[in-house]
């Protein structure tokens, strides 16, 4: 045995990190003859080197409690790479004084999603001297993807570096996760620049062969897809997406995401059985390289769209129901108030308008609490332009969270993003006042907790400042005070400060330095130029300018209104030499030339005709009127009868 240990030691110490094999097989030989620890060891972290974690992991579990105490930071990372996180994360976490240790707890805390820990810990490793030669720029690596998923799960705060910097542009991956960062943060044209930045450096690298770029460059590529989509370039991310291959791509997670992406495009899909048959028939993720979470609910979400183009409404409902039930409202949670969303259309059939207004508001009654479900009924009132409703509908949600006696509601009713969008609603209904009064409730809530929303803070601190209340002053006073406080270097923050203390006592010249000088902005300017172009009267709007039209100068005179000329309405006949018939404007039948068909319209005529023949012997031509004027003497009506009866006697 002596010396079968001697040939694994000497190999040990003369071999280069390419000869793995080897020592798995010397392993191998060693242990035929006995099983001692060291050879076990060596043959663990050959496995691990081959990548064959697995059988690296049970030789551990059956190589007894010595070796696993010997082997501690190997078994970790076996279980690491095996999918066994959390357990991964609690051996690592044990073993002190081991930057190895750090980088595996880091990594499992990363794929646990626990991702302002694992910042921490990357975050100590680059404060610290790194021993190996690659080990600076992989903690820069692995630190950049961890910002870059700080800011996709809603913890940008947590992140220190906002933009990215010259050493961002040297390598491909760090130039990847700075554009993965400024995408999550909204920053797509940013991301576009920085993925082709990542691209090109990629295609520059020498040590790499051609399949190995290709299989770094379809991340990248399928990145730079959504982002073409993000900015409406739908001819750019079809060409891209001709050239991606979904089946070439080795990650089972970033192959789904490119098939996702792949349909995304377009904005209306013409057969939606076809996504529909491809995302349900794919494999599943394995284990090791889960989605996460963010991505995960996307495709859950796209799934369940799909279901509704396809017109499985109730299969939808059943869904979304179980995922609503473990998840109560209300909540902030995206995910469930897009599950709620998509619940909502599945009761509506994807009917808009009032027709879907009258399916969801019973839901709502229902639901009180359900935030998702009340945005989707304000969107409808939106489009319907009904904003007095959806305004209703808003507050009266607002009302019921105001009520509830749980801490987390109170969290949900001064949410920002339900604060924008009251602030909206009354912004376009011209309700200044409710603005200021929402706004600052808001910052009041937020004032007195550890991580308050700046974006709203400062919203509300501007609008407080234009109020001529004392305690809106105050309060925007306050709100300032504690920008400043938080963020010293924050130059909206000093410029807030030094304008809501700008008639107070309160020095403010330690806030007034950090801002830029006046004559620093006012250096390009002008002046003589400005006074030869005169000052440009701004629009008026509103009351003031009713107010504005009614004012008028005393020496002005009323200028006549000017007569509007109508075309011609000639006929198309008209002969101007012709003399116009006087009688064109009266009724056909009073006219002297109108002569009535047949009998009975003779006789209704003549009956019926001014001046005509009465039975009584007289018709009046005219009212009688003084003298006896216009009264005209009928002929003696027994003549007609006597020339009847002779023709008859004739017979």
């Amino acid at each position: 045995m002596a010396g079968h240990t001697r040939s694994l030691n000497s190999l040990l110490q003369n071999t280069s990190v390419d000869d793995h094999e080897e020592i798995l097989r010397a392993s191998d030989a060693s242990l035929k003859q006995s099983k001692d620890t060291r050879s076990l060891h060596a043959k663990v972290v050959a496995l691990l080197k081959l990548d064959k974690y697995e059988d690296a992991l049970q030789i551990l579990e059956d190589g007894g409690d010595a070796l696993r105490d010997e082997a501690l930071l190997e078994r970790s990372y076996a279980l690491y790479k095996t999918g066994q996180l959390d357990e991964a994360r609690k051996i690592a976490a044990d073993i002190n004084n081991d930057r190895g240790a750090r980088h595996v707890e880091a990594q499992a805390l990363y794929r646990l999603e626990d991702f302002e820990h694992s910042a921490s810990l990357y975050r100590q490793l680059a404060e610290t001297h790194a021993p190996l030669d690659n080990e600076e720029n992989d903690v820069r690596i692995n630190g950049g993807a961890t910002d870059a998923q700080l800011e996709w799960s809603r913890q940008g705060h947590l992140v220190q570096k906002k933009k990215p910097g010259r050493e961002d542009l040297e390598a491909f991956e760090l130039a990847y996760n700075a554009a993965c960062a400024s995408i999550a943060r909204g920053e797509l044209a940013q991301g576009e620049v920085l993925l082709r930045r990542s691209q090109d450096l990629c295609n520059s690298l020498d040590d790499l062969t051609e399949s190995e770029k290709a299989a770094e460059l379809l991340p990248i590529r399928v990145q730079q897809l959504y982002v073409l989509i993000r900015l409406g370039k739908s001819e750019d991310a079809k060409k891209l997406a001709s050239q991606i291959t979904p089946n070439d791509i080795p990650d089972a997670s970033t192959q789904r995401v490119a098939e996702i992406n792949r349909f995304a495009i377009s904005s209306k899909i013409e057969n939606p059985y076809l996504p529909h048959r491809i995302l349900h028939d794919a494999k599943p993720v394995p284990k090791t390289d889960k989605l996460f979470t963010i991505q995960s609910d996307r495709l859950e979400e796209n799934k369940l769209v799909l279901n509704l183009l396809i017109l499985k409404y109730g299969g939808v409902i059943t869904s979304t129901t179980k995922t609503l039930t473990k998840n109560p409202s209300p909540t902030i949670s995206s995910h469930t108030n897009n599950v709620s969303i998509i619940n909502a259309a599945a009761h509506a059939q994807c009917q808009q308008g009032r027709i879907g207004i009258k399916h969801m508001l019973p839901l709502l009654e229902k639901r009180p609490l359900d935030v998702g479900l009340a945005m989707v009924v304000i969107q409808l009132y939106i489009l319907t332009n009904n904003h007095g409703s959806a305004a209703t509908v808003l507050e009266s949600l607002l009302k019921r969270l105001e009520a509830s006696t749980m801490s987390n509601d109170q969290d949900v009713r001064f949410a920002p993003g339900l604060v924008a969008t009251v602030v909206s609603l009354y912004t376009l209904q011209g309700r200044k006042k409710q603005i200021r009064t929402e706004l600052a409730k808001a910052a009041t809530y937020w004032r007195h907790k550890s991580k308050p929303p700046k974006s709203l803070l400062q919203a509300a601190g501007l609008a407080l400042l234009e109020s001529s209340k004392p305690d809106d002053q105050t309060t925007a006073r306050e709100i300032y005070s504690t920008l400043d406080r938080e963020d010293p270097s924050s130059k909206v923050a000093a410029a807030g400060y030094v304008a809501a203390h700008a008639f107070s006592t309160i020095s403010v010249d330690e806030q007034a330095n950090k801002l830029t000088p006046t004559s620093r902005l006012i250096a390009d300017i002008d002046v003589s130029a400005l006074e030869e172009a005169g000052v440009l009267q701004p629009k008026i709007e509103g009351d003031a300018a009713r107010a504005a039209n009614r004012k008028r100068a005393l020496d002005e005179k009323a200028k006549p209104a000017k007569k509007r000329l109508r075309k011609s309405r000639l006929p198309k006949d008209y002969d101007p030499n012709k003399t116009p018939d006087p009688e064109r404007w009266l009724p056909l039948r009073e006219r002297s030339s109108y002569r009535p068909k047949g009998k009975k319209g003779r006789q209704k005529a003549a009956a019926l005709t001014q001046g005509g023949v009465e039975k009584g012997g007289e018709a009046t031509g005219a009212p009688s009127g003084k003298g006896g004027e216009g009264v005209i003497k009928a002929a003696d009506g027994g003549g007609g009868a006597k020339a009847k009866s002779k023709k008859k006697s004739k017979k």
